[in-house]
């Protein structure tokens, strides 16, 4: 529960759509998990808590209980509460998916950039609003690696970091197999002409994710809007393989690139070379990215000092569990103001300096 509490606090500040943690208190009793721990109740507060698993959910109460029109009603309901403008369209069940579709692909974006690994992404975890919903088994990048799974349930790498955007598509697919029979009736077309307009919807998802993320790449390269896309995408795709090889850590890479530009980052002035494994590479990628006139400050409004360091909110949580919260209300005061670097938090920017793999566990 304080991991969400904190978590969701750190989201916020880092300008990702979330839901909140309006408060944890203490229950008094211990509940099992690995080991007995001090129980608690989180109160969580959002735009609401409909999700893809409550479309499915009124699916399955439908055929208990045809003629319900559950379906309808949430459908209804969703598209007032959160993207009203649908009620108007010819197909409003189509349209939602449209909207849930367009908030998913930025959502996810969001987390790409700052490095975010949510770890249990079903389709009760993916919320109409766009938000980021429960963050059980969570995590941050330490070293860049598509591949980094935390959870210790997800041991196929399903809910890997670079894996995100792909279940999230999934999960939209589940949306639109509960409102076919709304885009059937919607639209006037059989079954499989309704599948053919839920599909387009769908295979929009990968150009809307892609220009989402590119787009928040290149603020975090601090480069001006409205450069050529081809340029954008070589230049984003070339630095992300650079880091994929050497595991940069993702939350400073960004802010040395800042230094690098300003020359304060090291004798030599360019601390990011220093983080990479193939130099020519990176000095053939970083020629073309000055000659664009990337802006240092630009880059530090958006690429954060502060993420929640993985063992430090451990050892937070470890404390807090033998009764000392000290540690996990500073963490807090400093996840919550992640983009200006104070001499006295640094401790707070750096990765794990044992390394090895971090393990996050279900406790909810």
């Amino acid at each position: 529960m304080l991991r969400e509490h904190l978590v969701s606090a750190a989201m916020h500040a880092l300008g990702v759509p979330t839901t909140r943690s309006l408060g944890v208190v203490a229950t008094g009793r211990a509940v099992q998990r690995e080991q007995p721990l001090p129980g608690a109740v989180l109160a969580r507060v959002a735009s609401s808590h409909l999700r893809v698993g409550t479309l499915q959910y009124a699916v399955a109460l439908d055929h208990q209980q045809p003629g319900a029109g559950l379906v309808r009603r949430v459908v209804e309901h969703a598209a007032t509460r959160h993207h009203p403008h649908v009620l108007d369209a010819d197909v409003p069940a189509l349209a939602l998916l449209e909207e849930v579709t367009r908030v998913q692909a930025e959502l996810v974006a969001s987390w790409m950039s700052v490095g975010f690994v949510h770890g249990v992404m079903n389709t009760d975890n993916v919320t109409l609003s766009g938000e980021t919903i429960d963050y059980g088994p969570c995590a941050f990048l330490d070293g860049f690696d598509q591949a980094a799974v935390f959870s210790s349930i997800d041991t196929g790498g399903r809910y890997a970091f670079g894996q995100q955007p792909a279940i999230t598509q999934w999960n939209l697919a589940r949306m639109a197999e509960t409102l076919l029979p709304l885009v059937v009736e919607q639209a006037g077309l059989d079954q499989e002409g309704a599948v053919e307009r839920c599909v387009a919807v769908l295979e929009t998802f990968p150009t809307l994710y892609g220009e989402a993320y590119a787009a928040r790449l290149a603020a975090k390269l601090g480069l001006p809007t409205g450069l050529d896309p081809e340029v954008r995408t070589a230049l984003v795709g070339d630095l992300l393989t650079l880091m994929q090889a050497a595991r940069v850590d993702h939350t400073g890479f960004f802010r040395d690139l800042a230094r690098e530009l300003r020359g304060t980052g090291g004798e030599q002035g360019t601390p990011a070379r220093d983080l990479v494994l193939d130099l020519p590479a990176y000095d053939d990628w970083a020629t073309r990215w000055r000659a664009l006139g990337p802006d240092p400050d630009a880059m530090d409004a958006v690429n954060p000092a502060y993420v929640p360091r993985n063992h430090l909110l451990q050892a937070a949580l470890d404390a807090a569990d033998a009764g000392d919260l000290a540690p996990f209300e500073r963490m807090l005061e400093v996840v919550t103001r992640p983009f200006v670097e104070r001499p006295e938090w640094a401790t707070y920017a750096l990765p794990d300096p044992a390394g090895g793999p971090f393990v996050t566990y279900c406790g909810t």
